[in-house]
């Protein structure tokens, strides 16, 4: 758990330390204490230690609990910031005592604490993806682009420092390409960066959940890289300060169970979490369930796994190339002490699973059987109802909309992609053909054109049909068997 990851190149400019301690410190004796949280609300796979553990109350209750037994008066003070670049300036300053944020920004968090002379530590996950897919490339529905190689020469929007801009970062060395002379790659908040694609001024954009799913769903964008191609895992964690931690320890210990219970109510209501999060952040809600719902894009479990640290490791020499920090001891930033005991007897199980635990269950009306196989779990979101359709395959979904073609009736479709498993909308997916598979399988989407041709690749015969060619052919194929 505790590795020492060495960070080397040049120390960027730092924002000065404003303050030595924040009002949650609270003075010696204080019966009255803040506790500042640093949040993004529309960063959805943070939600459990933002947005909808704000919602739900889960933290107030447990201080009001702590407060019963200690006999202090405990107020939250709910910060809410685009990225997580801010949140790490507040904390250096002293004024956020707990943050959630992406791998990236953690390692700026962890750097910056330690240069300011303001430690933090990272004590808990929120939601993450094994193979990267929680950030995505997205380019203008009529975009000539199809793949990351088309980006040389082209103007691409990001957050630098962000898990979108270590993706991008990541996937264009991957294919030769130089981030800082082959293209030309602007530093936009999210929302700057969607607005400047949708006005043509470039080419396309690098974002985090939940931004690419939002612009695709609304059909202002098209998926042109999926970060889970990269096979790095992926995730956002809480850090909190050190100096508070050591202060305040039965606080953060509080923060960690309302988080749990935050993972527990978003396990057992995925609809519902889905709807408080898009009624308080203003995103769609079928957006929220792409990332959020049974086996989403996002995974959420607190617990520290070492195949999350390993690969925020590896995250080390991207910074590094883009000198956003300077040499550091970090060897002891990712401290489980607090989620150990959050969790209890059971951490050790826990944290060595990694299969999602909440996949898509039931039992598929149209191709019959209980749905078991999250390669291959579908599902349906039917308009005007609170529970949602499962299906064993793409393919069953098919038949599902072929069944249902009355424009509305489905409020939106989710389904898995062959070559990454990333989880995507139905409607927007690229789709291919097998003829030689079995009908249950011989419908295929991708979410990228990228990801459709690594896999046509392997497929002697298989080809590439739009939707409704699809649904048509699910159709009379499952007919016909």
């Amino acid at each position: 758990m505790r590795k020492l990851l060495a960070v080397a190149g040049a120390a960027a400019a730092l924002l000065p330390l404003a303050a030595c301690g924040s009002n949650a410190g609270g003075g010696s004796g204080g019966r009255t204490v803040t506790v500042h949280v640093g949040y993004q609300s529309k960063t959805i796979n943070t939600v459990t230690a933002g947005t909808l553990l704000r919602s739900r109350g889960y933290f107030e209750q447990q201080l009001a609990a702590l407060g019963r037994r200690d006999g202090t008066t405990y107020t939250v003070d709910w910060q809410d910031y685009a990225t997580g670049a801010p949140i790490t300036a507040q904390m250096v300053a002293g004024k956020i005592d707990i943050g959630s944020m992406g791998d990236f920004p953690l390692l700026i968090n962890a750097a910056r604490g330690q240069q300011l002379r303001q430690p933090t530590e990272l004590v808990s996950v929120t939601g993450y993806n094994l193979r990267g897919g929680l950030n995505t490339v997205v380019t203008a529905p009529g975009s000539k682009l199809t793949g990351l190689d088309d980006l040389k020469g082209a103007k691409v929007s990001t957050s630098i420092g962000s898990a979108a801009d270590g993706t991008l970062v990541r996937a264009l060395q991957q294919r030769g390409l130089d981030p800082d002379k082959d293209l030309h790659k602007l530093n936009q908040q999210p929302a700057v960066g969607a607005s400047a694609l949708q006005a043509g001024s470039v080419d396309a954009l690098s974002q985090f959940v939940a931004w690419p799913g939002q612009l695709v769903f609304e059909g202002r964008a098209k998926a042109l890289y999926d970060g889970a191609a990269l096979n790095v895992p992926t995730f956002h964690g809480v850090t909190v300060r050190k100096g508070f931690a050591k202060q305040r320890p039965a606080v953060v210990d509080a923060f960690l169970a309302a988080q749990i219970q935050a993972t527990d109510y978003l396990h057992a209501h995925p609809l519902a979490a889905a709807r408080s999060v898009a009624d308080a952040t203003g995103l769609p809600a079928e957006v929220v369930y792409l990332y959020n719902g049974p086996g989403g894009i996002a995974a959420f479990d607190p617990t520290l796994k070492p195949q999350l640290l390993d690969a925020f490791a590896r995250d080390v020499p991207v910074l590094a190339s883009e000198k956003l920090v300077g040499k550091i001891d970090i060897s002891h930033f990712a401290d489980d002490s607090f989620i150990r005991r959050a969790v209890g007897a059971g951490y050790g199980r826990q944290v060595a699973s990694l299969a999602n635990p909440a996949p898509v269950r039931g039992t598929d009306p149209v191709c019959g059987g209980a749905v078991t196989d999250p390669a291959t779990a579908s599902e349906a979101w039917p308009a005007g109802k609170d529970t949602t359709v499962p299906l064993r395959t793409p393919a069953c979904l098919l038949r599902y909309l072929a069944a249902h073609p009355d424009k509305g009736a489905v409020r939106a479709s989710y389904v898995p992609d062959a070559l990454t498993g990333t989880r995507w909308f139905a409607d927007r997916a690229v789709w291919a053909v097998d003829p030689a598979a079995a009908p249950d399988a011989r419908y295929q989407p991708f979410t990228t054109p990228d990801n459709a041709r690594a896999w046509l690749a392997k497929h002697p015969g298989a080809r590439l049909v739009d939707l409704a060619q699809a649904v048509r052919g699910a159709a009379a194929a499952g007919g016909a068997a």
